[in-house]
């Protein structure tokens, strides 16, 4: 298949005028963020995208694991679709179909009593840390410490920056906020030895994604749980990367057989569109009228989108989907790390983490991109690989053959460069 053969369908005439008449967008206005690569995306389709110069790109980030269902699936935009012709925002002092339903099956489908809607991973991790420090102060004495694990990653709030300990943010916004003590993932001694009279709540991702994708072990969550429940503090995990099926399961707590007091839910939860939830279970449920508002909190627009995802990821054909293909990417990710010298392969499901031997992930997502392959790569020596979930095992094949070129890209270029060679 030739780089770009992909084409999208013929354009309208109205996307002819647009493109006659509107000038080229710049970068120039933005407020730097990320590293963005030229291209300009203006369509996409399942596991692909194509930019304004009409390439196809196979995308193996989809929006880093947001987009759950991959690019405009039909049953979210139909669902979207029909939502904006008749509401989409009454207001967050009001209540709305959509409000209400998406609460509810959230919390029939994940055995939780009490859901907060929210617009992104970050702000429900922050209503997690409120929850939890109200918790405290009604059950524990005023207790408010949250223990977490180093390397974790829970957003970019203040506090959730706080909370949270990645390499990769140069800029912490000092000083951090209080309350937080840091202790060594998967290691259950070190946990023990951190919890105090101040402790409230532990909170760990099952997978820690932007660490490189590490997975915690069933012993260590189930040792955690048994510990939260001895102790009398709250459990919350923080599923924004790893819910939604993404793991193989609704809830990656499931697959690993623990429960928490607190879950935390993102990203796939809307599909491509911003939604988050707080999900509650027997004490933790303790917030108040006025304690968590927003004025897009389960607005109807975004609450449909939510059904719509929420509906078609429990469907048990698609979790075994994940599942299989899952395997797939596993088993074809395992011979290209032996074949180039790669090292360790991590994740489960959907969500899979393959280290580099040295650190030159950014190079292979830059060659890849040149393949016409989207990759995304959350440490230097780690890319990390979220399709969406109903992505094709022939995608998947694709993508390996796309990742084999910009492997062997960066292997050229690096023994050129060795002997001197200007590339």
């Amino acid at each position: 298949m030739n780089l770009f053969s992909l084409r999208r369908s013929p354009p309208s005439l109205d996307d002819l005028v647009l493109e006659a008449f509107l000038p080229s967008p710049s970068s120039e206005y933005l407020m730097p963020s990320v590293e963005r690569p030229k291209q300009v995306f203006v369509r996409g389709q399942g596991s692909w995208l194509w930019d304004s110069d009409d390439r196809a790109y196979l995308d193996f980030s989809q929006g880093g694991g947001a987009n759950s269902l991959g690019h405009s699936p039909s049953v979210l935009v139909n669902a979207i679709t029909a939502q904006a012709q008749s509401l989409i925002n009454p207001g967050f002092g009001l209540q709305n179909r959509g409000m209400l339903g998406l609460a509810e099956q959230l919390c029939i489908s994940t055995g939780s009593d009490q859901a907060s809607l929210l617009n992104t991973g970050s702000e429900a991790c922050e209503a997690a840390i409120k929850l939890a420090r109200k918790w405290g102060q009604q059950h524990r004495g005023g207790a408010s410490r949250i223990i977490v694990a180093n390397k974790g990653c829970h957003g970019r709030s203040l506090a959730t920056i706080s909370a949270s300990d990645s390499s990769t943010l140069t800029n912490r916004f000092e000083p951090q906020l209080p309350g937080f003590s840091h202790v060594p993932f998967n290691d259950l001694p070190a946990l023990h030895a951190a919890v105090d009279e101040q402790t409230v709540a532990i909170m760990l991702e099952p997978i820690q994604s932007e660490a490189g994708v590490i997975p915690a072990t069933a012993h260590y969550l189930k040792g955690v749980e048994r510990l939260c429940r001895e102790l009398g503090i709250l459990l919350i995990f923080d599923e924004v990367q790893t819910g939604i099926g993404r793991c193989g399961s609704l809830l990656a707590e499931q697959s690993f057989g623990v429960t928490a007091d607190i879950v935390v839910l993102g990203k796939g939860l809307g599909g491509g569109v911003p939604l988050a939830a707080l999900l509650a279970r027997g004490k933790a449920c303790c917030f108040d009228i006025g304690e968590v508002t927003g004025t897009h909190h389960g607005n109807a627009l975004m609450t449909a989108a939510g059904l719509a995802v929420l509906g078609a990821v429990q469907d048990k054909a698609l979790l075994k989907h994940v599942a299989e293909t899952g395997q797939h990417l596993r088993e074809g990710l395992g011979r290209l790390a032996h074949r180039y010298g790669h090292g360790e392969l991590r994740g489960q499901g959907l969500l899979w983490g393959l280290t580099l031997s040295d650190d030159c992930a950014d190079a292979v997502v830059k060659a890849a991109l040149y393949e016409g392959l989207l990759l995304n790569a959350p440490q230097p020596d780690c890319l990390r690989f979220t399709p969406a979930l109903n992505v094709s095992n022939a995608n998947i094949d694709e993508m390996l053959l796309r990742l084999a070129r910009a492997f062997s890209r960066v292997r050229t270029a690096q023994l050129q460069c060795r002997k001197g060679i200007a590339v």
